[in-house]
């Protein structure tokens, strides 16, 4: 992956599509506005203005217009290995015109090594997320609407077993906090924040895990993993390197482990071929200026496939270079990474150095799309490789991008494991950068402000 490249910027090229979010506003000097704590779910013949046009292979569509007017379209359907797939991924800002973001969205592996090295499994790969692990939902696991879907029991139903239509995806629309709060001295903007959340549950061995993705009215989408169920009673043992005492007194040493997780995500902005990777990172010049020391920061364009690890001060985005905002800017997603374990995947331990911008150990990766290419590690389409670092070994161009996002959590168990586990959680968001000239849902009274604000007296 290149270095950063000092003083480099993507600078906009011309001024395209207008985008304007209007809101109705009471002329009052302080405005506050509230989304609905528990917004009552839409019933199917509800028509959602603004929603794209999707054709979905296996269920209806989801379309779910937003407390303020933005709007969710995607498809949704169950893999037997990777579990809920999201597909053709759109999101209509309120106003205006539908945007493609994803073509698919999905887990591409999780493996569970253990510390003590005797034991690791690969539950995509290996068990799968969908077919018979894949659980039905009942009100208390969701609140909101339990949409059904076919599920075979083996496999993706092409041998025998059978299946059934079942309950599995929960989607609700919830309250997400507070969205903004300013007070400009002529008035206080203030609202809360509405989202789409979709989940499923899938019971692999002692684990129960949830698959779920969250998209924020703003634009944002959040990828989770959550695990609970129970500690596996095959792993224990008496050495206080390996684990943590969960029993009374000295004993019963829960062996340590890791959640090794890696997303696929498809993009579509700008459509097929209509993508680039940019890499930002800002460092301390070893100036000091008159308050606080220098940093500067810059993009750096990745143009071909290869692999990134985290520092500190950088990111990534996926950007269209040729559809721009109404402030010229071309539009992008960021992705963000939160907190995350560092890890190797087993099986990437197996191959050589994969050379000039691959690392095994990688953060980030990106790839040319290939509808073969689905697991970060064992892939069952082993004529396109055998996982993420046969993928980019090549370094071809990128277009057409796929992101594998890499987030690890490393669990040292607890007493308070003990039973039923606590979820706890792993993943990462993926952040609009430029997808509109100004927020999504400005309120009336902040429509001018775009660029630097007047002083106020």
């Amino acid at each position: 992956m290149s270095e950063l490249s000092r003083g480099r910027r993507v600078l906009p090229a011309a001024v395209a599509a207008a985008i304007i979010v209007a809101l109705v506003v009471a002329a009052v000097l302080i405005v506050e506005r509230a989304a609905p704590a528990a917004p009552a779910p839409r019933s199917d013949d509800q028509a959602v203005t603004g929603a794209a046009a999707v054709d979905c292979a296996e269920n209806e569509p989801i379309a779910r217009q937003l407390a303020g007017g933005s709007t969710w379209t995607m498809c949704w359907r169950v893999d037997a290995s990777r579990g809920l797939v999201l597909e053709d991924v759109h999101f209509t800002p309120a106003g205006a015109r539908p945007l493609q973001v994803l073509a698919e969205l999905s887990i591409g592996q999780l493996e569970v090594p253990y510390d003590t090295g005797v034991r690791n499994t690969e539950d995509i790969t290996t068990q799968g997320f969908g077919g018979s692990h894949m659980m039905s939902l009942t009100p208390t696991e969701c609140l909101g609407e339990r949409l059904e879907t076919y599920v075979p029991k083996i496999g993706d139903g092409s041998v025998g077993g059978g299946g059934a239509r079942r309950p599995v995806l929960c989607q609700e629309e919830r309250d997400g906090g507070l969205a903004y709060r300013s007070d400009d001295g002529a008035s206080t903007e203030v609202a809360r924040r509405t989202e789409l959340r979709l989940a499923t549950i899938s019971k692999v061995g002692w684990y129960e895990y949830v698959s779920q993705y969250t998209f924020g009215s703003d634009g944002t989408i959040r990828s989770d993993l959550g695990a609970t169920g129970d500690l596996s009673p095959e792993d224990y043992g008496d050495d206080p390197a390996y684990g943590w005492p969960v029993g009374p007194g000295d004993s019963d040493y829960a062996t340590s482990h890791s959640h090794n997780a890696v997303w696929r995500v498809h993009w579509a902005l700008g459509g097929p071929g209509g993508q680039a990777v940019e890499q930002y990172d800002a460092a301390p010049t070893g100036e000091i200026g008159p308050r606080s020391p220098l940093v500067e920061g810059g993009l750096t364009r990745v143009t071909h496939e290869g692999t990134a690890r985290a520092a500190d001060r950088r990111w990534w985005r996926v950007v269209s270079p040729e559809v721009l905002n109404e402030d010229g800017h071309p539009i992008s997603y960021q992705v963000e990474l939160g907190a995350t374990t560092p890890f190797q995947l087993t099986q990437d331990h197996k191959h050589p150095d994969g050379g000039e911008g691959v690392d095994d150990g990688y953060t980030i990766a990106f790839s040319e799309a290939d509808d073969c290419q689905l697991f970060a590690t064992s892939n069952k389409e082993g004529a396109c490789g055998a996982g993420v670092l046969d993928f980019v070994r090549d370094r071809a161009p990128l277009s057409d991008v796929v992101t594998w996002v890499a987030v690890g959590f490393h669990h040292v168990a607890r007493d308070e494991d003990q039973s039923p586990m606590e979820m706890h959680w792993q993943g990462f968001t993926l952040t609009p950068r430029d997808l509109t000239a100004q927020r999504v849902e400005v309120p009336p009274s902040r429509e001018g402000v775009n660029g630097r604000p007047a002083p106020h007296h």
